[in-house]
């Protein structure tokens, strides 16, 4: 099982498909090399990634995968809109202890419970931080209370939608926020909102695997056929990750309204534009990795020791 000190030297590796040129991946003595029109680029040692996301057309060997899997490194593709559409995961296979547990925990709608207390705790923060509110402490608990009296899923859901609703009216007021819009690509600040989260739910889902999580058993979202519930669960303590990084990028001029572009009522991001704002995203997900890591490892031992008790994230202490 990969443990804190390896991961702390792991990294994500992006690798862009030059339309222009022939792309190749290859395993080169320990290392992925990034190949251009049969020149080598650049490359990475192997025992440094946990994760490649592949965005564009880039081709790759069997040799590759195999040493994917050997190193514990996740493979993700994407289209050139950030758009995930396939996934080659390495992970600890046989793990049964783990997955019986996961199967037959009778605390489901308690984990949720806190779970949903953890993001909004997190959201009063970032509202405290930004001069939104005052007390947050004194807020976040009140809520809390609320959270602790609802008797089912859909009070629960609803409390946790009227939250995050006034969460981003509140937070993301001054950079002309109208609403939250997954996937539909009506403002560049939902665009990059859905760029952010994607990576932040690809990265724990990639650390889920190493563990053996049945990464589609989860215990709130909702299961549906080939969705990642386990994956959404976990990361909404960690949004506010993504959410603090998108105010950032308004804050210090990093956002151009220029970069984005309109086709057929909707705005998308060019593919020669992504590269910067997939770097912030990245670098503030690497920046919170260890505790991502040690949120999850966490949640497996309380599976495994069967005491259920949720880990809880702070982003700031």
């Amino acid at each position: 099982m990969l443990t804190l000190p390896d991961f702390k030297e792991k990294k994500i590796l992006f690798v862009f498909g030059d339309k222009d040129m022939d792309n190749k991946l290859k395993f080169w003595n320990d290392n992925i090399r990034l190949f251009r029109d049969n020149k080598p680029v650049n490359q990475l040692s192997c025992y440094k990634i946990l994760a490649v996301f592949v965005c564009g057309e880039c081709s790759f060997t069997s040799v590759l995968i195999r040493n994917c899997m050997k190193y514990g490194i996740s493979l993700f593709f994407t289209r050139n809109n950030f758009e995930v559409y396939a996934t080659i995961g390495a992970g600890a296979e046989g793990n049964t202890l783990l997955r019986k547990r996961q199967y037959y925990s009778l605390n489901d709608f308690e984990l949720a419970k806190n779970l949903v207390k953890n993001k909004v705790y997190n959201q009063f923060m970032l509202l405290s931080k930004a001069k939104k509110i005052k007390t947050p402490v004194k807020f976040y608990k009140k809520f809390a209370e609320k959270i602790d009296l609802a008797g089912d899923e859909k009070v629960l859901l609803g409390l946790e939608g009227s939250s995050t609703k006034n969460y981003f009216r509140l937070y993301f007021g001054d950079i002309g926020w109208y609403r939250r819009m997954p996937r539909a690509k009506q403002d560049p600040q939902n665009i990059l909102m859905d760029i952010g989260y994607t990576l932040l739910f690809n990265f724990m889902d990639s650390i889920l695997r190493l563990y053996g999580f049945d990464v589609y058993k989860g215990f709130y979202h909702k299961l549906f056929f080939q969705r990642k519930s386990l994956a959404c669960d976990l990361m909404e303590p960690f949004r506010c990750i993504i959410d603090s990084a998108l105010l950032k990028m308004f804050t210090l001029k990093q956002f151009n309204a220029k970069d984005f572009k309109i086709s057929k009522a909707k705005y998308f991001l060019p593919y020669d534009k992504q590269g910067k704002y997939l770097k912030i995203f990245s670098d503030v997900i690497m920046d919170n990795k260890e505790d991502i890591f040690g949120y999850i490892r966490q949640y497996y031992y309380s599976l495994i020791n069967e005491t259920e008790d949720m880990p809880f994230f702070k982003l700031i202490r």
